[in-house]
């Protein structure tokens, strides 16, 4: 402790004694050079002060608005619509709570299947030989025998545009060996896609006492999904599976040469139903897609899909009264987010977000490196707005850099949020502050006389506050 002391006195002795030379040459010549070294050096530090501090912006302009989905007068158990590119919820009534879904559980079997042939594990045209279960499942179907042989892309069609439960099942066994093996994959898919409620206990939506009685699952359980994990599954399916359409949207299909009639799909809300007498009420402008569901516990449901403008929109109806209902109340759901909303590019990539333009570089050629973002922002907005009232919430990983600091470095991140009237929940998006440019590492030399200037910058500094 008497040694730290002694050298702590001997310093401050050294440093008096060169303030009180510099001093003599600052009241013998001009304090100008002194002056000109410390200005930047002290704005540059209050600009970095004042942007840490000051983390978020807000526009205090009346915000955006669009009208209450009370006016539908929505007559289901649950609805909900998104936005699949953004994942924005635009609509959303009781869409958290696990229902039946009926047939609509189909959905998670064909984005099963269809994995399998993307990633090469599984072929259209791979043979699939019927076994028993299969054979013996009833509700809607194309009758398959045991031992009969067809494609999985037959088997694929009949599910995805019939329903057809008997293909679902042939399907699930060729997959996985068994029915009970694939229900586990469409759990566990389930689980990794982050949905919440679903839970499967067949590939088809049955109800259990539905199913063959030798083939049910032990435990006592229902399939179930909500509304929302059902948008989310369907979200996947667009994504993953932008192709979906050549199956969903066929109007009719001849399974076998020698049936009398084709099978006609149940999606009368098909865009192409226009011309089709008995549909044409139904047809929607842009539906492709997706899947209608029916039990006595579910009711009628049906999963939508429809794009317009480039701007695609995914529905849910859960629990409607009646088989047209289901679509009469889907299109109540679907125009809502056609009439009223846009997805917008608000801000594109490279901006610079206010208070946060630079970051000081240390022992960099240049004292600070520029930040933008890394990517654009797009919300979805109101028709003909361009996105007013975004707050912003920025944060730097550290105040300072050491040279040599690389373009694109990551240095923050800004959270930005939109409030828009008549919608319960705010949109956020959080995106990257990166280094819009190299700073290279300054020489012996540069950092010498800059140490030098720094020097006098902090002693005039002193000097002055003693005045």
């Amino acid at each position: 402790m008497i040694d730290k002391s002694v050298k702590k006195n001997k310093r401050q002795r050294f440093q008096r004694t060169l303030a009180s030379l510099m001093l003599f040459n600052i009241l013998c010549f001009s304090a100008a050079p002194a002056v000109s070294l410390a200005a930047p050096n002290m704005l540059a530090t209050a600009d970095t002060t004042k942007a840490t501090e000051d983390k978020a912006t807000t526009n205090a302009e009346k915000p955006d608005k669009v009208p209450s989905i009370d006016q539908l007068n929505l007559e289901v158990s649950s609805a909900v619509l998104i936005e699949p590119s953004t994942g924005q919820v635009l609509l959303s009534i009781n869409a958290d709570e696990a229902l039946p879904p009926a047939s609509m559980t189909k959905m998670m079997t064909e984005y099963i299947v269809a994995e399998k042939v993307k990633q090469g594990e599984l072929a259209w045209d791979d043979v699939v030989t019927v076994k028993e279960n299969a054979s013996k499942t009833v509700g809607s179907r194309i009758f398959l025998a045991e031992g009969d042989q067809h494609t999985v892309e037959e088997l694929y069609i009949a599910m995805a545009v019939g329903s057809a439960n008997d293909a679902t099942v042939a399907l699930a066994e060729h997959v996985a060996g068994s029915e009970a093996e694939f229900v586990t994959m469409m759990n566990d898919t389930a689980k990794k896609m982050g949905l919440k409620t679903a839970f499967f206990i067949n590939s088809t939506g049955l109800s259990r006492a539905d199913m063959p009685e030798k083939y049910r699952p032990a435990e006592d359980k229902e399939t179930v999904m909500s509304a929302m994990d059902t948008a989310l599954l369907a979200k996947y399916i667009v994504e993953d599976h932008p192709d979906f359409a050549r199956f969903t949207a066929i109007q009719s299909h001849k399974f076998r040469p020698r049936d009398t009639n084709p099978i006609i799909n149940y999606n009368w809300m098909l865009e192409a139903n226009k011309s089709i007498t008995n549909f044409k009420a139904y047809a929607y402008e842009g539906l492709d897609g997706l899947k209608t569901g029916h039990t006595n516990a579910a009711k009628y449901c049906f999963a939508g899909t429809a794009e317009r403008d480039g701007m695609r929109l995914i529905s849910v109806v859960m629990g409607t009264k009646s088989e047209g209902a289901r679509f009469k109340e889907t299109k109540k759901v679907l125009d809502y987010g056609f009439d009223n909303f846009e997805v917008k590019e608000v801000q594109a990539a490279g901006a610079t977000v206010q208070g946060f333009e630079t970051v000081e570089v240390k022992k960099g050629k240049g004292k600070e490196a520029a930040l933008v973002t890394d990517k654009a922002l797009t919300f979805v907005v109101p028709k003909g707005s361009s996105g007013k009232n975004i707050t912003f919430e920025a944060k730097l990983d550290s105040s300072s850099m050491t040279a040599p600091v690389a373009k694109d470095t990551k240095v923050g991140t800004v959270t930005y949020t939109y409030k828009i009237e008549g919608m319960k929940e705010a949109q956020t998006e959080t995106v990257n502050l990166i280094t819009a440019e190299e700073v290279e590492k300054a020489g012996w030399f540069s950092l010498f006389l800059r140490a030098i200037g720094d020097f006098f910058a902090d002693l005039f500094d002193s000097i002055k506050n003693l005045f």
